[in-house]
């Protein structure tokens, strides 16, 4: 007879096992619990590039020999706060050292000079310890006598500079003649009177590429074209100024138009008399005359 054949035993499933979850700590405050939220980790600190990297001092004389201080004395004091420990921390470069904290410095100390040769000094990548101390930690470093040599953030510079510029000339190519005037007269003071409107026009030109900053400050201050109204006023003999400069009146008639405030330009307090509202109907008189 032939033997039935044995159907082989199910096996029994696996349970996958879930991956452990770590729960917050609970905190039971009363009846109800809270979890606590967890600690925030910290930063992780910027990993040092390894590069050569060239230092500069910063001032425009560049003496042939410099030696920058290499260790704390009384008379040249070399620490550095720092800011998590809460205490300053001393300073030494040593070329058998790993560090330039003084207290982290082992064994026999070799130290080491800091030349500045014509006003640069090149450190390699493998010295890691003299780059920190002069990227991070020297005093000469923090107070911006010396600093690391960056054509990237020099070019960032040079384009904001030139960008700058572009702007300044071309808000001085779009400008009318009066308010023109008004910005020089800051600059040359009553000369530009007697200036032809090309003349206006080219030292205005001259001015917005030596000075971009200052000139598109004046072109949006409004006290510029209202301190030359009351200028050109003057210089007209619709208004007049006391010898003293302490008061404003009509010329024709003698009567007070202003008294000047103590300690204040006369056509400083002018322009401000303009923006009232008594003040901007003698404007509205004086603009009409000129």
């Amino acid at each position: 007879m032939a033997q039935a054949k044995k159907t082989p035993a199910k096996k029994a499933p696996v349970k996958k096992e879930k991956p452990a979850t770590v729960e917050a700590p609970t905190v039971n405050i009363g009846e109800e619990s809270y979890a606590t939220p967890p600690m925030p980790q910290k930063p992780q600190k910027a990993k040092w590039e390894y590069r050569d990297r060239l230092y500069e001092l910063t001032s425009l004389r560049k003496p042939i020999i410099f030696v920058l201080p290499a260790m704390h004395s009384r008379r040249k004091p070399l620490l550095w706060f720092d800011p998590e420990k809460g205490y300053q921390r001393e300073l030494r470069y040593a070329t058998n050292q790993k560090s330039v904290f003084v207290d982290e410095q082992e064994g026999p100390v070799t130290l080491g000079r800091i030349v500045f040769r014509d006003g640069a000094l090149t450190v390699p990548k493998e010295n890691v310890a003299l780059q920190q101390l002069l990227s991070l930690y020297h005093p000469y470093t923090l107070d911006n006598r010396i600093a690391e040599y960056n054509p990237l953030a020099i070019a960032e510079e040079q384009v904001d500079n030139i960008e700058l510029e572009l702007d300044a000339m071309n808000l001085a190519s779009s400008m009318d003649i009066d308010q023109a005037e008004a910005i020089l007269r800051v600059e040359i003071g009553s000369a530009v009177s007697t200036m032809s409107s090309k003349e206006l026009k080219r030292d205005l030109l001259v001015f917005a590429r030596s000075n971009p900053y200052l000139f598109i400050e004046l072109a949006n201050d409004d006290n510029v074209h209202l301190r030359n109204i009351g200028i050109r006023a003057t210089e007209a003999g619709i208004i007049a100024l006391s010898q003293d400069n302490r008061t404003f009146t009509h010329a024709n008639t003698g009567r007070k138009l202003m008294t000047v405030p103590f300690d204040e330009h006369p056509y400083s307090a002018l322009a401000a008399y303009f923006k009232t509202d008594e003040g901007m109907e003698v404007l509205n008189n004086i603009e009409k005359r000129l």
